[in-house]
């Protein structure tokens, strides 16, 4: 056995549905959809209890409702979500050895050599418990030699489960399964299939490749392979994000500086927000700035951590001061926060007093309800939409919360 691969794949179950009823028992074991809350949205996530009316993710809002009319209808909340999956992220960082976090409540973990330790099985149970103990959010995974097999596992494992594949055994445990089950077959690729009389695995397994690959290309080949369980990509180390930027390229070149001013306040009051939201501190800041000719020039000035206001933004103004002295047009300005750590902002109460952290508090549930631009300072009003990026999980910017019981 020796230099045989041990890959988990670890997935919580109906993860935002999940998270709302850690916040509202009354949600448990009623049919939850999750998603755009009108006629034109579409669900992101629902129950079990919804499933069974033939409701799935992604399915129109609309459908879903008529489907079932008694479903609690629930917009979700971002915020919420990132915050459950960054915990389910610090216990898993603590105990496996090489992870990757595919997406908000996906993992995949390396256990390869632990068998001599510990017994990859045994290991990864522990794991598991250890998260719904310490989250309260159910969560299965599949074991295997492989991230393909180990993912598929998973599926059959759901809800709150675990399977393992032994080695050997892949192609028998796949051989039944729908071709849908393999992770690179969507709907298009899954109508193909079928009109080519390929509905179970099985059928792939005894198809020679150069027929898939005539069929399919190397979608087909790749397909093929799957259906062998033939797998050998990597578990990609998960490395957090360390910056956060946003900038803007003017329509028309400008010389305003008001409105320049304006803009860098409102970018850096939105992405210190956003550094408050992820937990998150800064201890370098950067202005970018370019002009009609297309130089482009920067500055940067270390600092405490931090994550507040009205410590960033006159840094901000700051270096725009010292950098901006071509008297040109400028065509694109952006600010950029680095050398970021996880933590929660602490105010220097002798120099500040408590009113700082209870203006924030107040701003930041604002912003949180009701959108990032609810509540902005008077010196960024003039600058329109700006382009904003959440650095933390690649997620849409935070929901109204809007639940009916």
């Amino acid at each position: 056995m020796a230099g045989l691969r041990s890959i988990a794949h670890m997935d919580l179950d109906t993860f935002f549905v999940s998270c709302e009823r850690l916040l509202d028992s009354r949600l448990n074991g009623k049919p939850i959809l999750i998603g755009g809350i009108t006629d034109r949205g579409v669900v992101a996530s629902c129950s079990y209890e919804a499933r069974k009316f033939g409701i799935h993710s992604a399915m129109p809002m609309k459908m879903a409702r008529e489907r079932c009319p008694e479903a609690i209808l629930i917009k979700g909340n971002t915020h919420t979500y990132t915050n459950y999956s960054a915990l389910v992220t610090e216990i898993i960082r603590e105990a496996a050895p090489v992870y990757e976090k595919s997406s908000i409540d996906e993992f995949y973990i390396d256990f390869s050599g632990m068998d001599k330790f510990f017994g990859t099985m045994k290991y990864a149970s522990e794991l598991r418990e250890r998260i719904i103990r310490e989250t309260g959010l159910p969560i299965s995974f599949g074991l295997s030699q492989n991230k393909t097999v180990s993912k598929i596992a998973t599926g059959e494992a759901k809800p709150n489960n675990q399977m393992r594949i032994d080695y050997g055994t892949e192609k028998g445990f796949l051989a039944p399964l729908s071709v849908r089950k393999i992770p690179m077959v969507g709907l298009k690729t899954y109508q193909t299939l079928c009109n080519l009389g390929i509905r179970k695995i099985e059928t792939i397994q005894e198809m020679p490749f150069e027929m898939m690959e005539s069929a399919l290309g190397q979608n087909g080949l790749g397909i093929w392979k799957k259906a062998q369980g033939i797998d050998n990509s990597p578990v990609e180390q998960y490395n957090e994000r360390k910056s956060i930027s946003t900038e803007r390229t003017f329509e028309q070149d400008t010389i305003d500086v008001a409105k320049l001013k304006g803009i860098m306040a409102a970018m850096a009051e939105n992405l210190a927000f956003q550094l408050r939201r992820g937990n998150k501190l800064t201890a370098c800041v950067t202005l970018k700035i370019r002009y009609s000719d297309f130089q482009t020039q920067t500055l940067q000035k270390h600092i405490p951590y931090t994550a507040a206001d009205h410590e960033l933004l006159p840094l901000v103004a700051e270096l725009f001061e010292r950098l901006y002295n071509r008297r040109l047009l400028v065509r694109l300005i952006g600010v950029r926060f680095s050398s970021l750590v996880s933590g929660n902002y602490q105010l220097n109460l002798f120099d500040y007093g408590t009113r700082y952290t209870e203006l924030y508090t107040a701003m930041d549930n604002i912003r949180l309800r009701f959108g990032d631009r609810a509540v902005l300072r008077a010196i960024g009003l003039d600058a329109k939409t700006i382009g904003r990026y959440n650095p933390f999980n690649g997620e849409p910017p935070p929901l109204l919360a809007n639940r009916r019981l």
